[in-house]
């Protein structure tokens, strides 16, 4: 893999030569003023400062990717038709009556089950690391949950996915202190891996705009791989850390190549779209990125991930948390009591076989509902944002245009 990241060396040495010098001198610096103004004017367009506008850039441009993908659709149009005589198949199957149901039925839980959680991955590693962090909001939640009932219900026997409301204890709950990690590990694997899953996909934006750009020789007009230029030009006088944990994640990637992009992808690592626009910039091929990144945040990355929720969330480590916030002096005990509380109603809820749980909620709960709101009215408000913006670049670039051609 060391020999594929040397031989994308070279074009990149032709391709960089025009960018470095324009008829012997260094490229214009009111090309970069503009770019700045430009840049600052797009990114002062938020729905706090300038709603009306920001709402209606947004309306326009959700108008022309529609119409987009209409044309993209249609141009595909042979894949689009096979598409929907299978999806005519499956709706013929699953509306028809017979043996067959039952199948249909699984088949129908598990898919959608695994498709919520691929879904979330995807939100929580798209857009550049501005997505929504759905492992602190969902799965991360939903382990802790599946954790504490195994221990307090002492079995694993819960019904499959996708879970009820709530999770009832099985009748006649195993030994105390016979559950173990494997066999939660185990128990949440399917929407730990699944959600992996949706980040690699999530990772796959950054690296086909890089690669799109190289393959064309054109500039991109995009802001992360503007500065992934910089850093290769500034690349010998990089003192300050940041820029040298950039360049490590860009050389390991572009040497090592497989092994160094799985590297990347198994640990938790917020540089990890510079790897994407890394390796689409040096012409990595497709499988040998998505392959390892594949591997490595939907295998290696999510066992050491749900390892660390699982262990914390252990009933003697949760015991041992209570303990110590009330050994906190003043605040503790005052603190220690909603905890307790809040576990206490947790056991109430997974030893209540039927009929409906105790609606006795304390103030923890009512934070975490608002804080899971609040973030993801951000999330929304980000990407009225962006397109908004992402309508404005158009703006700029047709009047550049139109100065040009005058």
């Amino acid at each position: 893999m060391a020999a594929n990241g040397a031989s994308c060396e070279q074009p990149q040495k032709r391709a960089a030569a025009p960018r470095d010098k324009q008829n012997g001198k260094p490229a214009d610096s009111s090309i970069r003023e503009r770019r700045q103004r430009d840049k600052e004017e797009r990114l002062s367009l938020v729905l706090w400062r300038r709603p009306v506008t920001a709402l209606h850039y947004f309306l326009l441009e959700t108008l022309i990717k529609l119409k987009e993908w209409t044309l993209k659709l249609w141009q595909r149009r042979g894949v689009v038709f096979i598409f929907l005589v299978f999806c005519s198949l499956i709706s013929i199957l699953y509306s028809t009556e017979g043996a067959h149901q039952q199948y249909v039925q699984f088949l129908e839980k598990k898919f959608l089950w695994c498709a919520y959680w691929v879904g979330l991955g995807i939100l929580s590693s798209v857009g550049l690391g501005t997505g929504l962090h759905t492992f602190l909001l969902y799965l991360g939640p939903h382990i802790a949950s599946v954790t504490l009932a195994a221990y307090e219900c002492g079995a694993i026997d819960f019904p499959e996915p996708p879970y009820p409301d709530q999770i009832v204890c099985p009748q006649g709950g195993a030994v105390e202190g016979s559950i173990s990690l494997l066999a939660i590990m185990s128990k949440v694997r399917l929407e730990a891996c699944m959600w992996g899953a949706g980040t690699a996909i999530g990772e796959l934006p950054p690296y086909f705009m890089a690669r799109a750009a190289r393959q064309s020789g054109a500039d991109p007009d995009d802001e992360d791989y503007e500065e992934f230029e910089e850093m290769l030009e500034q690349a010998e006088g990089a003192q300050d850390f940041a820029t040298r944990a950039k360049l490590g994640v860009q050389h390991m990637v572009q040497k090592v190549g497989f092994f160094g992009i799985l590297a990347c992808a198994s640990i938790p690592n917020p540089l990890f779209d510079l790897a994407g626009i890394t390796c689409g910039h040096f012409l990595v091929p497709f499988w040998t990125f998505f392959g390892a990144t594949l591997i490595g945040k939907a295998i290696i990355k999510m066992h050491i991930q749900k390892l660390f929720v699982i262990i914390t969330f252990s009933k003697h480590i949760v015991e041992q948390m209570v303990s110590l916030i009330g050994s906190v002096p003043r605040v503790g005990p005052a603190l220690q009591k909603p905890f307790s509380q809040y576990l206490e109603a947790q056991r109430t809820k997974l030893h209540h076989a039927g009929g409906s749980a105790p609606a006795d909620e304390n103030w923890l709960s009512w934070v975490f509902e608002k804080v899971v709101l609040l973030m993801v009215c951000y999330f929304v408000i980000s990407i009225v944002n962006s397109m908004a913006q992402s309508y404005v670049k158009r703006l700029q670039q047709q009047r550049h245009s139109e100065e040009k051609t005058k």
